[in-house]
């Protein structure tokens, strides 16, 4: 009995850990935290959208986090060049004392640097220097989307983006 006891409180722990999460992309969750700050952070502070407009960001956020998972599998997070960015940037973040590493904003800006970086290096390697023009790129892009939504797993908790949006 005891055993029961102790494996329902397990798996309301484990139900609850889920819960807070908008998506996960190969066992990398994706916190409602991390995503409502990014979002408020590219729409002016707005945390007033609908399901609808969440819903569309969490898939362009999705495909960014998807960009990122590849460059950190080709190990271009392990390149000196981009670790000396990113050690330079969160010089500079010390610098300006605006920011330090207990603000609880500080790991996700740190993060999204690190990840905006990889993106960027990433998208340069596989579009910017293949494409010959704009409609190249796009179908460059969707062609790289399309695979990496099909290589790894991607799930999305509708109910939690319900839970945030604004009545």
């Amino acid at each position: 009995m005891r055993k029961v006891y102790c494996i329902i409180i397990l798996s309301l722990f484990v139900g609850s850990a889920y819960a807070q999460n908008v998506a996960v992309i190969n066992s990398n969750a994706i916190s409602n935290k991390e995503f409502i700050w990014f979002y408020k952070k590219n729409h002016s502070g707005n945390s007033n959208a609908s399901y609808q407009q969440l819903e569309d960001y969490l898939n362009l956020y999705i495909d960014f986090k998807l960009k990122v998972l590849d460059a950190k599998e080709l190990g271009m997070d392990r390149d000196t060049a981009y670790l000396r960015e990113v050690a330079n940037y969160e010089a500079a973040l010390h610098a300006q004392k605006r920011r330090s590493k207990t603000n609880a904003e500080y790991p996700l800006i740190i993060n999204e640097y690190k990840d905006a970086v990889l993106m960027f290096n990433i998208s340069e390697m596989k579009l910017w220097k293949q494409a010959q023009n704009d409609e190249e790129e796009k179908k460059l892009e969707a062609e790289w989307i399309s695979e990496l939504r099909n290589r790894y797993t991607v799930k999305i908790d509708k109910e939690e983006i319900r839970k945030l949006t604004k009545p």
